[in-house]
């Protein structure tokens, strides 16, 4: 088994809030992640994947073609956009760095199985302190 990862970066907005809630209540729980004005990150994406190396090719997937597929998925739908209101898969999700690596993980889980490999880990780095790993 070998493991090969790919980083991608992605600037988004997002806000932390339960519309159920009021502002006072947002701002106890989630902080200054709950500004009604929105706030922003760069984030930085690591996906892995792993299975066996092709003997042809030596490669496990194709890298190229793995940046493409999470670029389509991925990166083209979030990048410079609002987490909140115009990335599709979150729609209806609070927009935590969790729940972003768990809709990552969906989308690109049959992407990459179709490369023929299998997705490992979905990294997402929401500031150089606060990152999210997540294994499915």
């Amino acid at each position: 088994m070998i493991y090969i990862t790919r980083r991608e970066t992605f600037n988004a907005a997002h806000r932390l809030y339960r519309k159920e809630w009021s502002d006072e209540e947002n701002l106890k729980v989630f902080g200054a992640c709950s500004n009604p004005k929105w706030h922003g990150h760069n984030y930085t994406l690591y996906v892995t994947v792993k299975g066996a190396v092709d003997e042809q090719t030596g490669f496990l997937v194709n890298l190229k073609k793995l940046s493409e597929i999470i670029n389509d998925k991925i990166i083209s739908k979030i990048d410079h956009k609002n987490i909140n209101l115009e990335v599709d898969f979150m729609k209806d999700k609070l927009a935590s760095t969790e729940n972003l690596a768990i809709a990552i993980w969906d989308e690109l889980y049959p992407e990459v199985k179709n490369l023929g490999a299998l997705l490992h880990e979905v990294k997402v780095f929401e500031t150089e302190k606060n990152y999210v790993s997540y294994y499915g």
